[in-house]
């Protein structure tokens, strides 16, 4: 029976400017996206019952229509019927490395390996602007799990201008399994406190957006200036999401007491990571946040950035 391995990379936000609302609820944003070598394995085949199943080793992970990987097979199966009837229903096996609601997108990548699979599973031969149009359907973060890399993402995060590959550079990643933060949360918190200073008319709002192209982290990354990438991280939602969360925040402040280049929270949090100059300084720093915080709780990983989404296993 036929059957892929895919890798899934998380991704970690360089930056993240909100610039105002969207006609649609979402918020216009201006982000800077960047894949690292953190990843899931996902196994998919064909089904010889037919039909969805999910399994995952990850207890908080759900195997029903509440798994976004489950919807993006559900998607797979209406938007092609004809190979649907022909090779039947798959099953997909996710193990789970990325930890779950961290803001690392990793339900997103998932979904997006199971287009991915679906596609090489049924022969149908779509192109990645494809594939990334469907993931839009299920998710901003999708699109851009497709391909990976480097990427500035606008609109409500699913148009994408890839930007040079930033691969082999090393942070350190922390996230306390049980801390989570709602994502609406964060944004209708953002939204009420700082809504005020959001960019109104659709010229304005375009202009904005565009303008991150040519802006200083885009400069640092095109030059692959580490130490300017790490001094220009930027992520608005630390404005609501630090106050509420302390635990985050004290990540963040050993982090900046650490020596590392830079550090921030991703996305909506509760991760946070911090750059380093080198996997001997990552690998230090992370022994010496585990010094400080003894708590089984608390996950530390080091990882680099990557150059790549979705992968076949090789």
């Amino acid at each position: 029976m036929r059957s892929y391995t895919l890798i899934a990379p998380a991704k970690i936000n360089l930056y993240l400017e909100i610039i105002g609302d969207r006609p649609d609820g979402y918020h216009e944003l201006a982000m800077i996206l960047q894949s690292i070598d953190l990843a899931d394995q996902i196994d998919i085949k064909l089904s010889s019952p037919g039909g969805i199943r999910v399994y995952c080793n990850h207890p908080q992970v759900p195997r029903d229509k509440s798994n976004i990987a489950y919807l993006a097979a559900e998607l797979m199966t209406t938007e092609f019927p004809t190979a649907f009837a022909k090779y039947g229903g798959v099953d997909i096996t996710i193990n789970k490395q990325i930890p779950v609601a961290a803001g690392l997108a990793g339900g997103s990548t998932n979904a997006a390996a199971v287009l991915v699979g679906i596609d090489l599973l049924w022969n149908l031969g779509l192109t990645q602007g494809e594939l990334e149009e469907l993931g839009a359907t299920l998710g901003s973060d999708v699109p851009f799990c497709i391909g990976g890399g480097t990427a500035i993402a606008t609109g409500r995060g699913e148009q994408l201008s890839p930007l040079p590959s930033l691969d082999g550079i090393y942070i350190v990643l922390a996230k306390y399994r049980s801390l989570e933060v709602s994502t609406p949360w964060a944004y209708k918190t953002y939204r009420e406190k700082f809504s005020s200073s959001y960019v109104k008319d659709k010229d304005s709002l375009a202009a904005r957006a565009a303008a991150v192209h040519s802006g200083d982290m885009v400069k640092a990354i095109s030059h692959k200036d580490v130490k300017e990438i790490a001094q220009k991280l930027h992520n608005d939602l630390e404005k609501v999401v630090l106050p509420a969360y302390p635990k985050v925040l004290e990540l963040r402040e050993i982090f900046a007491n650490a020596g590392v280049l830079g550090t921030m929270m991703s996305g909506s949090g509760p991760s946070v990571f911090a750059i380093c100059d080198s996997k001997v300084q990552a690998e230090q720093v992370q022994s010496q946040v585990r010094e400080i915080i003894a708590d089984e709780d608390l996950e530390l990983f080091v990882t680099q950035l990557t150059n790549h989404g979705i992968q076949i296993a090789s």
